[in-house]
Protein backbone atom coordinates (compact mmCIF):
# COMPACT_ATOMS: atom_id res chain seq x y z
CA UNK A 1 0.00 0.00 0.00
CA UNK A 2 1.49 3.45 -1.02
CA UNK A 3 2.27 5.38 1.82
CA UNK A 4 -0.13 9.09 1.74
CA UNK A 5 2.76 11.55 1.61
CA UNK A 6 1.23 14.47 0.16
CA UNK A 7 -0.70 15.53 3.75
CA UNK A 8 2.12 15.44 5.81
CA UNK A 9 4.28 16.96 4.05
CA UNK A 10 2.20 20.11 3.86
CA UNK A 11 1.76 19.77 7.52
CA UNK A 12 5.16 19.56 8.15
CA UNK A 13 5.90 22.25 5.36
CA UNK A 14 3.72 24.59 7.52
CA UNK A 15 4.87 23.73 10.91
CA UNK A 16 8.14 24.76 10.01
CA UNK A 17 6.98 28.25 7.94
CA UNK A 18 4.49 29.44 10.56
CA UNK A 19 7.51 28.92 13.16
CA UNK A 20 10.17 30.58 11.48
CA UNK A 21 8.11 33.38 10.34
CA UNK A 22 6.85 33.68 13.67
CA UNK A 23 10.09 34.24 14.65
CA UNK A 24 11.22 36.36 12.06
CA UNK A 25 8.07 38.46 12.66
CA UNK A 26 9.31 38.90 16.43
CA UNK A 27 12.56 39.92 15.79
CA UNK A 28 11.89 42.27 12.89
CA UNK A 29 8.48 43.57 14.64
CA UNK A 30 11.29 44.86 17.85
CA UNK A 31 14.15 46.14 15.28
CA UNK A 32 11.70 48.33 13.50
CA UNK A 33 9.94 49.13 16.34
CA UNK A 34 13.44 50.56 18.18
CA UNK A 35 13.80 52.54 14.81
CA UNK A 36 10.26 54.21 14.79
CA UNK A 37 11.38 55.59 18.63
CA UNK A 38 15.04 56.37 17.51
CA UNK A 39 12.93 58.90 14.66
CA UNK A 40 10.29 59.84 17.69
CA UNK A 41 12.94 60.79 20.31
CA UNK A 42 14.93 62.88 17.38
CA UNK A 43 12.00 64.19 16.28
CA UNK A 44 11.17 65.44 20.24
CA UNK A 45 14.68 67.19 20.10
CA UNK A 46 14.19 69.46 17.38
CA UNK A 47 12.35 71.15 19.55
CA UNK A 48 15.32 71.67 22.04
CA UNK A 49 17.02 74.01 19.23
CA UNK A 50 17.59 77.91 18.88
CA UNK A 51 16.69 77.80 15.27
CA UNK A 52 14.28 75.90 12.92
CA UNK A 53 14.84 72.25 12.34
CA UNK A 54 15.11 72.15 8.72
CA UNK A 55 18.25 74.49 8.54
CA UNK A 56 19.88 71.70 9.04
CA UNK A 57 18.81 69.85 5.79
CA UNK A 58 21.56 70.41 3.27
CA UNK A 59 23.94 68.87 6.31
CA UNK A 60 21.83 65.83 6.69
CA UNK A 61 21.41 65.13 3.36
CA UNK A 62 25.54 65.40 3.01
CA UNK A 63 25.81 63.05 5.97
CA UNK A 64 23.15 60.90 4.84
CA UNK A 65 25.16 60.63 1.47
CA UNK A 66 28.51 59.98 2.95
CA UNK A 67 27.06 57.06 5.46
CA UNK A 68 25.81 55.42 2.32
CA UNK A 69 28.64 56.01 0.19
CA UNK A 70 30.79 54.64 2.93
CA UNK A 71 29.21 52.11 4.62
CA UNK A 72 26.20 50.54 2.09
CA UNK A 73 25.72 51.52 -1.10
CA UNK A 74 22.41 49.40 -1.36
CA UNK A 75 21.21 51.50 1.67
CA UNK A 76 20.67 54.82 -1.20
CA UNK A 77 17.24 56.02 -1.75
CA UNK A 78 14.21 54.58 -0.92
CA UNK A 79 14.58 51.16 0.35
CA UNK A 80 11.85 49.44 -1.17
CA UNK A 81 13.07 49.19 -4.57
CA UNK A 82 16.57 47.85 -3.64
CA UNK A 83 14.44 44.91 -1.77
CA UNK A 84 12.44 44.42 -4.74
CA UNK A 85 15.97 44.21 -6.57
CA UNK A 86 17.39 42.30 -4.43
CA UNK A 87 14.82 39.40 -4.19
CA UNK A 88 14.31 39.31 -8.12
CA UNK A 89 18.04 39.22 -8.94
CA UNK A 90 19.93 38.37 -6.10
CA UNK A 91 17.67 35.27 -4.48
CA UNK A 92 17.14 37.85 -1.31
CA UNK A 93 20.82 38.60 -0.50
CA UNK A 94 20.86 41.35 1.38
CA UNK A 95 24.14 43.04 2.84
CA UNK A 96 23.66 43.00 6.64
CA UNK A 97 25.23 46.87 6.67
CA UNK A 98 22.15 47.70 5.38
CA UNK A 99 20.53 47.55 8.56
CA UNK A 100 22.22 50.28 10.65
CA UNK A 101 23.01 52.14 7.81
CA UNK A 102 19.34 52.54 6.38
CA UNK A 103 18.58 53.16 10.38
CA UNK A 104 20.89 56.03 10.88
CA UNK A 105 20.73 57.48 7.56
CA UNK A 106 17.07 57.66 7.47
CA UNK A 107 16.75 59.45 10.52
CA UNK A 108 19.07 61.46 9.68
CA UNK A 109 17.26 62.42 6.69
CA UNK A 110 13.88 62.68 8.65
CA UNK A 111 14.98 64.54 11.35
CA UNK A 112 16.64 67.20 9.67
CA UNK A 113 13.40 67.82 7.59
CA UNK A 114 13.84 65.72 4.48
CA UNK A 115 10.64 64.64 3.06
CA UNK A 116 11.37 61.06 3.10
CA UNK A 117 8.69 57.96 4.08
CA UNK A 118 9.63 55.11 7.21
CA UNK A 119 8.84 52.22 5.31
CA UNK A 120 11.38 52.05 2.88
CA UNK A 121 14.13 51.70 5.71
CA UNK A 122 10.82 49.39 7.86
CA UNK A 123 10.73 46.84 4.77
CA UNK A 124 14.56 46.98 4.38
CA UNK A 125 15.33 46.94 7.62
CA UNK A 126 12.88 43.38 7.62
CA UNK A 127 14.41 41.89 4.29
CA UNK A 128 18.28 42.39 5.96
CA UNK A 129 17.13 40.77 9.13
CA UNK A 130 16.02 38.05 7.72
CA UNK A 131 18.37 37.36 5.29
CA UNK A 132 21.17 37.70 7.76
CA UNK A 133 19.15 34.91 9.33
CA UNK A 134 18.82 32.90 6.32
CA UNK A 135 22.78 33.03 6.05
CA UNK A 136 23.43 32.16 10.06
CA UNK A 137 21.48 29.04 9.45
CA UNK A 138 22.85 27.93 5.88
CA UNK A 139 19.26 28.57 4.34
CA UNK A 140 19.17 27.23 0.42
CA UNK A 141 18.51 30.30 -2.25
CA UNK A 142 14.73 29.39 -1.98
CA UNK A 143 14.14 29.33 1.32
CA UNK A 144 16.27 32.63 1.55
CA UNK A 145 13.89 34.38 -0.82
CA UNK A 146 11.19 33.23 0.98
CA UNK A 147 12.40 34.08 4.65
CA UNK A 148 13.02 37.70 3.03
CA UNK A 149 9.50 38.10 1.94
CA UNK A 150 8.50 37.33 5.16
CA UNK A 151 10.84 40.14 6.23
CA UNK A 152 9.35 42.85 3.83
CA UNK A 153 6.03 41.97 4.88
CA UNK A 154 6.98 42.14 8.32
CA UNK A 155 8.43 45.02 8.50
CA UNK A 156 5.17 47.10 6.54
CA UNK A 157 3.12 45.35 8.78
CA UNK A 158 5.04 47.39 11.91
CA UNK A 159 5.35 50.48 10.13
CA UNK A 160 2.17 50.70 8.45
CA UNK A 161 0.36 49.67 11.69
CA UNK A 162 -1.72 47.21 9.35
CA UNK A 163 -1.01 43.98 9.65
CA UNK A 164 -3.05 42.31 6.87
CA UNK A 165 -2.23 45.09 4.27
CA UNK A 166 1.30 45.03 5.36
CA UNK A 167 1.46 41.22 4.46
CA UNK A 168 -0.33 41.38 1.74
CA UNK A 169 1.61 44.51 0.35
CA UNK A 170 5.24 42.73 1.19
CA UNK A 171 4.07 40.43 -1.63
CA UNK A 172 1.60 42.02 -3.82
CA UNK A 173 4.66 44.68 -4.69
CA UNK A 174 6.87 41.98 -6.26
CA UNK A 175 5.60 41.72 -9.43
CA UNK A 176 2.47 43.29 -11.01
CA UNK A 177 -0.45 40.93 -11.92
CA UNK A 178 0.72 37.95 -9.55
CA UNK A 179 0.59 36.40 -6.09
CA UNK A 180 3.18 34.54 -5.04
CA UNK A 181 0.46 32.55 -2.68
CA UNK A 182 3.63 30.16 -1.67
CA UNK A 183 4.31 32.62 0.97
CA UNK A 184 0.80 33.82 1.82
CA UNK A 185 0.86 32.19 4.93
CA UNK A 186 3.86 32.24 6.08
CA UNK A 187 3.53 36.50 5.25
CA UNK A 188 0.17 37.01 7.59
CA UNK A 189 2.18 34.86 10.44
CA UNK A 190 5.08 37.34 10.04
CA UNK A 191 3.31 40.54 9.83
CA UNK A 192 1.01 39.66 13.06
CA UNK A 193 3.69 39.02 14.98
CA UNK A 194 5.90 41.60 13.67
CA UNK A 195 2.52 44.01 14.09
CA UNK A 196 1.75 42.73 17.86
CA UNK A 197 5.14 42.77 18.73
CA UNK A 198 5.13 46.25 18.28
CA UNK A 199 1.90 47.19 19.92
CA UNK A 200 3.75 45.22 23.16
CA UNK A 201 6.84 47.27 22.82
CA UNK A 202 4.77 50.19 22.67
CA UNK A 203 4.09 51.48 18.89
CA UNK A 204 1.43 53.88 18.32
CA UNK A 205 -0.66 54.13 15.05
CA UNK A 206 -3.08 56.81 13.73
CA UNK A 207 -6.48 55.27 12.74
CA UNK A 208 -9.19 57.50 11.05
CA UNK A 209 -12.78 57.31 10.82
CA UNK A 210 -14.29 58.40 8.06
CA UNK A 211 -18.26 57.86 8.84
CA UNK A 212 -21.07 60.67 7.74
CA UNK A 213 -22.38 58.28 5.69
CA UNK A 214 -24.82 55.30 6.73
CA UNK A 215 -23.69 51.85 6.78
CA UNK A 216 -23.99 50.09 3.28
CA UNK A 217 -25.81 53.06 1.99
CA UNK A 218 -25.31 53.80 -2.16
CA UNK A 219 -25.33 56.69 -3.65
CA UNK A 220 -25.06 56.79 -7.51
CA UNK A 221 -24.21 60.13 -7.67
CA UNK A 222 -21.23 59.74 -5.08
CA UNK A 223 -20.15 56.59 -7.18
CA UNK A 224 -19.81 58.60 -10.17
CA UNK A 225 -17.84 61.16 -8.29
CA UNK A 226 -15.59 58.89 -6.79
CA UNK A 227 -14.85 57.12 -10.02
CA UNK A 228 -14.10 60.29 -11.71
CA UNK A 229 -11.31 60.76 -8.12
CA UNK A 230 -9.97 57.58 -9.82
CA UNK A 231 -9.01 58.59 -12.91
CA UNK A 232 -7.36 62.03 -10.94
CA UNK A 233 -5.48 60.13 -8.65
CA UNK A 234 -4.16 57.87 -11.33
CA UNK A 235 -2.82 60.57 -13.19
CA UNK A 236 -1.30 61.84 -9.55
CA UNK A 237 0.40 58.89 -9.38
CA UNK A 238 1.77 58.88 -12.98
CA UNK A 239 3.11 62.54 -11.79
CA UNK A 240 5.05 61.06 -8.77
CA UNK A 241 6.16 58.59 -11.04
CA UNK A 242 7.44 60.80 -13.45
CA UNK A 243 9.07 63.52 -11.10
CA UNK A 244 10.97 61.10 -9.42
CA UNK A 245 12.41 59.55 -12.38
CA UNK A 246 13.07 62.95 -14.08
CA UNK A 247 14.85 64.27 -11.08
CA UNK A 248 16.84 61.84 -10.17
CA UNK A 249 17.85 61.75 -14.36
CA UNK A 250 18.45 65.13 -13.54
CA UNK A 251 20.28 65.40 -10.45
CA UNK A 252 22.75 62.28 -11.61
CA UNK A 253 23.99 64.45 -14.96
CA UNK A 254 24.52 67.64 -12.56
CA UNK A 255 28.60 67.57 -13.21
CA UNK A 256 29.23 68.24 -9.50
CA UNK A 257 30.72 66.82 -6.53
CA UNK A 258 27.66 64.32 -4.96
CA UNK A 259 28.22 66.35 -1.21
CA UNK A 260 27.66 69.45 -3.32
CA UNK A 261 24.64 68.50 -4.61
CA UNK A 262 23.06 67.24 -1.90
CA UNK A 263 23.97 70.76 0.32
CA UNK A 264 22.26 72.40 -2.85
CA UNK A 265 19.43 70.37 -2.50
CA UNK A 266 18.78 70.86 1.14
CA UNK A 267 19.61 74.95 -0.03
CA UNK A 268 16.85 74.93 -2.17
CA UNK A 269 14.42 73.24 -0.18
CA UNK A 270 15.09 75.87 2.58
CA UNK A 271 14.48 78.63 0.38
CA UNK A 272 11.12 77.35 -1.14
CA UNK A 273 9.65 77.34 2.62
CA UNK A 274 9.66 81.13 2.81
CA UNK A 275 7.29 81.02 -0.62
CA UNK A 276 5.18 77.49 0.26
CA UNK A 277 5.65 77.53 3.71
CA UNK A 278 7.17 74.52 6.24
CA UNK A 279 4.51 71.96 5.71
CA UNK A 280 6.17 69.84 3.49
CA UNK A 281 9.18 68.65 5.43
CA UNK A 282 9.79 65.45 7.32
CA UNK A 283 7.02 63.02 7.23
CA UNK A 284 3.77 65.08 7.31
CA UNK A 285 1.54 63.10 9.25
CA UNK A 286 0.07 66.26 10.88
CA UNK A 287 -1.21 68.05 6.77
CA UNK A 288 -2.53 63.74 6.42
CA UNK A 289 -4.34 64.09 9.34
CA UNK A 290 -5.61 67.71 8.74
CA UNK A 291 -6.89 66.58 5.26
CA UNK A 292 -8.89 63.66 7.16
CA UNK A 293 -10.90 66.11 9.32
CA UNK A 294 -14.60 65.89 9.02
CA UNK A 295 -14.59 69.69 9.93
CA UNK A 296 -17.27 71.81 7.08
CA UNK A 297 -16.09 74.84 8.82
CA UNK A 298 -12.61 74.39 7.40
CA UNK A 299 -13.91 74.83 3.87
CA UNK A 300 -11.35 74.00 1.24
CA UNK A 301 -9.32 76.73 1.92
CA UNK A 302 -7.25 74.75 4.91
CA UNK A 303 -5.01 73.17 2.76
CA UNK A 304 -3.76 74.80 -0.10
CA UNK A 305 -4.79 73.31 -3.25
CA UNK A 306 -1.29 72.72 -4.62
CA UNK A 307 -0.27 70.81 -1.60
CA UNK A 308 0.50 67.88 -3.10
CA UNK A 309 2.37 69.63 -6.08
CA UNK A 310 4.82 71.13 -3.58
CA UNK A 311 5.32 67.99 -1.68
CA UNK A 312 5.97 65.68 -4.72
CA UNK A 313 8.75 68.20 -5.52
CA UNK A 314 10.31 68.26 -2.02
CA UNK A 315 10.56 63.88 -2.13
CA UNK A 316 11.94 63.62 -5.42
CA UNK A 317 14.72 66.62 -4.47
CA UNK A 318 15.40 64.71 -1.23
CA UNK A 319 15.81 61.31 -2.59
CA UNK A 320 17.42 62.40 -6.01
CA UNK A 321 19.91 64.07 -4.21
CA UNK A 322 20.60 61.15 -1.78
CA UNK A 323 18.07 61.65 1.16
CA UNK A 324 17.29 58.23 2.80
CA UNK A 325 14.18 56.75 3.52
CA UNK A 326 10.83 55.54 2.20
CA UNK A 327 8.22 57.03 -0.80
CA UNK A 328 5.42 55.53 0.79
CA UNK A 329 4.48 57.72 3.31
CA UNK A 330 4.92 60.74 0.84
CA UNK A 331 2.66 59.33 -1.77
CA UNK A 332 0.41 59.07 1.73
CA UNK A 333 0.37 62.69 1.84
CA UNK A 334 0.01 63.29 -1.64
CA UNK A 335 -2.84 61.42 -1.84
CA UNK A 336 -4.83 62.84 0.94
CA UNK A 337 -3.86 66.29 -0.15
CA UNK A 338 -4.73 65.80 -4.23
CA UNK A 339 -7.86 63.84 -2.55
CA UNK A 340 -8.89 67.01 -0.27
CA UNK A 341 -8.69 69.25 -2.98
CA UNK A 342 -10.96 67.20 -5.23
CA UNK A 343 -13.41 66.97 -2.55
CA UNK A 344 -13.45 70.82 -2.69
CA UNK A 345 -13.70 70.92 -5.91
CA UNK A 346 -16.38 67.91 -7.03
CA UNK A 347 -17.82 67.43 -3.36
CA UNK A 348 -19.35 69.26 -0.94
CA UNK A 349 -17.43 70.33 2.20
CA UNK A 350 -18.35 66.79 4.70
CA UNK A 351 -16.76 64.79 1.91
CA UNK A 352 -13.40 66.70 2.29
CA UNK A 353 -12.93 63.62 4.70
CA UNK A 354 -13.75 60.84 2.57
CA UNK A 355 -12.12 61.89 -0.72
CA UNK A 356 -8.93 61.98 1.47
CA UNK A 357 -9.61 58.99 2.21
CA UNK A 358 -9.65 57.84 -1.03
CA UNK A 359 -6.32 59.40 -2.24
CA UNK A 360 -4.72 58.20 0.26
CA UNK A 361 -5.24 54.83 -0.54
CA UNK A 362 -5.42 55.05 -4.74
CA UNK A 363 -2.42 56.89 -5.42
CA UNK A 364 -0.81 54.51 -3.25
CA UNK A 365 -2.34 51.68 -5.66
CA UNK A 366 -1.69 53.70 -8.65
CA UNK A 367 2.03 54.76 -7.71
CA UNK A 368 3.19 50.82 -6.60
CA UNK A 369 0.56 48.51 -8.84
CA UNK A 370 -1.14 47.31 -5.38
CA UNK A 371 -4.60 47.75 -5.74
CA UNK A 372 -5.11 44.51 -3.25
CA UNK A 373 -3.29 45.56 -0.36
CA UNK A 374 -4.55 49.40 -0.69
CA UNK A 375 -8.38 47.72 -0.69
CA UNK A 376 -7.15 46.31 2.19
CA UNK A 377 -5.66 49.27 4.02
CA UNK A 378 -8.93 51.32 3.30
CA UNK A 379 -10.88 48.64 5.45
CA UNK A 380 -8.25 48.73 8.15
CA UNK A 381 -7.26 52.03 8.58
CA UNK A 382 -11.24 53.34 7.88
CA UNK A 383 -13.23 50.91 8.09
CA UNK A 384 -16.09 49.46 5.90
CA UNK A 385 -18.41 51.98 5.16
CA UNK A 386 -15.34 53.70 2.77
CA UNK A 387 -14.04 50.68 1.67
CA UNK A 388 -16.99 50.06 -1.53
CA UNK A 389 -15.99 53.40 -2.94
CA UNK A 390 -11.90 52.68 -1.92
CA UNK A 391 -12.29 49.90 -4.15
CA UNK A 392 -13.57 51.46 -6.91
CA UNK A 393 -11.46 54.57 -6.84
CA UNK A 394 -8.48 52.12 -6.23
CA UNK A 395 -9.14 49.76 -9.59
CA UNK A 396 -9.37 53.21 -11.72
CA UNK A 397 -6.54 54.43 -10.24
CA UNK A 398 -4.35 51.24 -11.02
CA UNK A 399 -5.25 51.51 -14.60
CA UNK A 400 -5.01 55.15 -15.22
CA UNK A 401 -1.40 54.73 -14.11
CA UNK A 402 -0.03 52.56 -16.34
CA UNK A 403 2.65 50.61 -17.14
CA UNK A 404 4.88 52.18 -14.59
CA UNK A 405 5.76 51.99 -10.89
CA UNK A 406 7.63 54.36 -8.47
CA UNK A 407 10.17 50.49 -7.83
CA UNK A 408 11.50 50.03 -11.47
CA UNK A 409 12.57 46.82 -10.48
CA UNK A 410 9.17 45.09 -10.12
CA UNK A 411 8.55 42.47 -12.17
CA UNK A 412 5.28 42.72 -14.94
CA UNK A 413 2.92 39.88 -15.38
CA UNK A 414 -0.45 40.92 -16.94
CA UNK A 415 -1.35 44.17 -19.45
CA UNK A 416 -3.99 46.58 -18.27
CA UNK A 417 -5.71 46.56 -21.51
CA UNK A 418 -6.04 44.15 -24.34
CA UNK A 419 -4.97 46.61 -26.47
CA UNK A 420 -1.59 46.49 -25.27
CA UNK A 421 1.22 43.82 -25.56
CA UNK A 422 3.44 43.53 -22.65
CA UNK A 423 6.77 41.58 -22.44
CA UNK A 424 6.13 39.57 -19.31
CA UNK A 425 8.55 38.74 -16.85
CA UNK A 426 10.83 42.24 -17.65
CA UNK A 427 11.64 44.85 -15.02
CA UNK A 428 8.55 47.37 -15.45
CA UNK A 429 11.14 50.18 -15.92
CA UNK A 430 12.29 48.48 -19.32
CA UNK A 431 9.55 46.51 -20.86
CA UNK A 432 8.01 47.44 -23.52
CA UNK A 433 4.73 48.55 -24.20
CA UNK A 434 2.99 48.62 -27.62
CA UNK A 435 -0.11 48.22 -29.30
CA UNK A 436 -1.67 44.61 -29.82
CA UNK A 437 -2.59 44.94 -33.86
CA UNK A 438 -4.67 42.19 -33.63
CA UNK A 439 -7.15 43.39 -30.92
CA UNK A 440 -6.88 46.68 -31.92
CA UNK A 441 -7.88 45.45 -35.80
CA UNK A 442 -10.84 44.07 -34.15
CA UNK A 443 -11.74 46.55 -31.98
CA UNK A 444 -11.63 49.23 -34.65
CA UNK A 445 -13.68 46.61 -36.78
CA UNK A 446 -16.59 46.86 -34.10
CA UNK A 447 -16.15 50.12 -33.77
CA UNK A 448 -16.84 50.57 -37.42
CA UNK A 449 -19.89 47.71 -37.69
CA UNK A 450 -21.59 50.06 -35.17
CA UNK A 451 -20.99 53.01 -36.77
CA UNK A 452 -22.13 51.99 -40.26
CA UNK A 453 -25.10 50.57 -38.35
CA UNK A 454 -26.18 53.82 -36.63
CA UNK A 455 -25.42 55.51 -40.03
CA UNK A 456 -27.92 52.71 -41.19
CA UNK A 457 -30.50 53.62 -38.91
CA UNK A 458 -29.91 57.23 -39.55
CA UNK A 459 -30.60 57.15 -42.81
CA UNK A 460 -33.42 54.64 -42.23
CA UNK A 461 -34.70 57.69 -39.83
CA UNK A 462 -34.59 59.93 -42.60
CA UNK A 463 -35.95 58.21 -45.44
CA UNK A 464 -39.03 57.50 -42.51
CA UNK A 465 -39.59 61.12 -41.57
CA UNK A 466 -39.33 62.26 -45.30
CA UNK A 467 -41.91 59.68 -46.32
CA UNK A 468 -44.16 60.72 -43.35
CA UNK A 469 -43.68 64.24 -44.42
CA UNK A 470 -44.62 63.40 -47.99
CA UNK A 471 -47.66 61.68 -46.87
CA UNK A 472 -48.84 64.87 -44.82
CA UNK A 473 -48.65 67.04 -47.86
CA UNK A 474 -50.39 65.05 -50.06
CA UNK A 475 -52.98 64.80 -47.41
CA UNK A 476 -52.87 68.45 -47.41
CA UNK A 477 -52.85 68.80 -50.85
CA UNK A 478 -55.72 66.80 -51.29
CA UNK A 479 -57.93 68.37 -48.51
CA UNK A 480 -56.95 71.96 -50.04
CA UNK A 481 -58.63 70.55 -53.55
CA UNK A 482 -61.54 69.02 -52.22
CA UNK A 483 -61.65 72.49 -50.57
CA UNK A 484 -61.72 74.05 -54.03
CA UNK A 485 -63.85 71.58 -55.87
CA UNK A 486 -66.98 72.43 -52.86
CA UNK A 487 -66.68 76.01 -53.15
Amino acid sequence: MKFPTEHPSILLSVTKWTVLSGLIGIVIGAIVTLFLNILAYGEAARSFLPFHYYYLLPLGLVLSVWLTRKFAPEAQGHGTEKVIEAVHKRNGKIDVAVIPVKLLTTVITLVTGGSAGKEGPGAQIGAGTASAISDLLHFSRQDRKKLVICGISAGFATVFGTPIAGAIFGIEVLVVGAVMYEVLLPSFVAGFSAFFTAQYLGAHYTYYEISYFQHYYIDLVLIAKVMLGGVFFGLVAWLIIATLKRTEDAVEKIPMNPYFKAFGAGVLLILLSFVFGTHYFGLGLDTISEAMKVDSSLGTDSLPWYAFLVKIFYTAVTLGSGGSGGIITPIFYIGATSGHWFGGLFGSAHQLALFAALGFVSVLAGATNAPISATVMAMELFGMDVAHYAAVSIVISFLVSGHRSVFPSQKIQMSKSDLLEIEYGEDIEHSKVKLNERQYKRFNNIYRNIQIKRARHDRTRQERRKRRDDRRKERADAREKSEEESS
